[in-house]
């Protein structure tokens, strides 16, 4: 039978658990619905190296993962979030997934987001970091303007947490400049890795300074100078050997490029501005997000012929309007982008709100290289009081193509 070790210095005294514990020579040491009660036990299990089995171990993470989302959902502070506790109760469907990751793009961010919080301490982690990176190419190569489309509505929605959306939603850009590059084996290997888990040094802290209406202290700034320096000795506690990913991770602020493994420098370059570019079109309480434009402008401002080149190709996979953002129309009209057109300046978009200022209930879906939809200007997510509706948008994209 397959082990993982129990995290006992994370259990509390008194707390029952939800999963038999195990010795690795198969001896049960504890059954499920027992408590720790001292010390001394936590001494004992230390020592008898207690173990859990894989399937109670991605079962117990996976409500550990549950949990954090429902503390978001109710608003709970930060604070709040660091201080919880290992689920005393497992439900059946904890167990469904098995070792496989499922679901859309908002449940592999659910699942990254627990992982990214928790560090080292996470349950069995790489099998889970291993099958959110799978689950994730799968869904971008099957639609990748449906993925733009959710992680970037997903990244204006600072309730969801920052941190694991704009990890996935880099990763994304990366992956879709690399193939525009020649750079498709990296895309799915060393640097995709690499921006899941760029932050995990500063995970917590990172979704803090998304929700603060205050300036970073200096303590938070100096966490962010060096969070690339905490977030490789985490992933190797956590068993990451890849070197290529810990070298990714270390380097991918640092623009002095002779740092690091020579062959990785076109990927730490790509990862610097896809995190750059993603992190200006998030909004904080201290300002409000830019457009991809003003994001692209911004990051890619005195690029070298090196970088200028990434960012033509970055421009290139995304569209001066990625899904997911908002335009406004020549007749007045604001809409969202649901994919990328044949031109940068193109995409194809649907109405949401009419020219009147009121939401419509059907999304029209409107030709943007006809002069009367053409795109007028972008919109900062803030600005639209609409909850935009996947499924209308789908229905709309179906109703056209059909």
């Amino acid at each position: 039978m397959d082990y993982v070790m129990l995290p006992v210095a994370r259990l509390k005294l008194g707390n029952t658990l939800p999963i038999d514990v195990w010795a690795p020579d198969g001896r049960l040491l504890l059954r499920r619905g027992q408590a720790i009660l001292s010390e001394q036990q936590r001494e004992m299990l230390h020592a008898h190296q207690a173990c859990m089995t894989a399937s109670d171990a991605r079962a117990w993470q996976k409500s550990y993962e549950r949990l954090i989302n429902t503390l978001l959902q109710r608003g709970a502070d930060l604070d709040a979030i660091m201080r919880a506790e290992l689920p005393s109760e497992l439900v059946e469907t904890d167990y469904l997934s098995g070792a496989q990751v499922l679901g859309g793009w908002l449940d592999l961010q659910e699942i990254l987001r627990g992982l990214l919080y928790q560090g080292e301490a996470a349950i069995n982690p790489l099998p889970r970091l291993a099958g959110t990176e799978s689950r994730a190419l799968e869904l971008l190569r099957a639609d990748p303007d449906e993925c733009l489309f959710i992680l970037f509505q997903a990244l204006a929605d600072i309730s969801l947490g920052y941190c694991a959306t704009h990890a996935l939603l880099s990763a994304v850009v990366c992956a879709l400049t690399a193939e525009k590059l020649d750079m498709a084996a990296a895309a799915g290997g060393s640097l995709f890795r690499a921006a899941l888990v760029m932050n995990i040094g500063m995970a917590r802290e990172q979704d803090k300074l998304a929700m603060q209406s205050s300036l970073p202290t200096e303590a938070q700034r100096v966490l962010v100078r060096e969070h690339p320096c905490k977030s490789v000795e985490l992933l190797r506690l956590m068993g990451v050997s890849d070197e290529d990913q810990l070298d990714i991770v270390r380097w991918h602020h640092e623009v002095n490029e002779s740092h690091g493994l020579a062959h990785n420098v076109m990927a730490r370059r790509l990862l610097r501005l896809a995190d750059g570019f993603v992190a200006k079109m998030a909004a904080r309480k201290t300002r409000l997000a830019m457009s991809p434009l003003g994001a692209a402008k911004s990051v890619f401002l005195g690029a070298t012929p090196d970088t200028a080149s990434i960012g033509s190709a970055m421009a290139t996979a995304l569209g001066f309007y990625p899904p997911g953002t908002y335009v406004q129309l020549f007749n007045g009209e604001k809409a969202v982008v649901v994919a990328r057109g044949l031109r940068a300046n193109q995409p194809q978009v649907v109405s949401i709100v009419n020219a009147g200022g009121m939401p419509v209930s059907k999304y029209l879906y409107r030709e943007t290289s006809n002069p009367r939809f053409a795109i007028r200007t972008p919109i900062n997510a803030e600005r639209i009081k609409v909850k935009v509706s996947l499924e209308k948008v789908q229905k709309a994209r179906k109703e056209h193509t059909d």
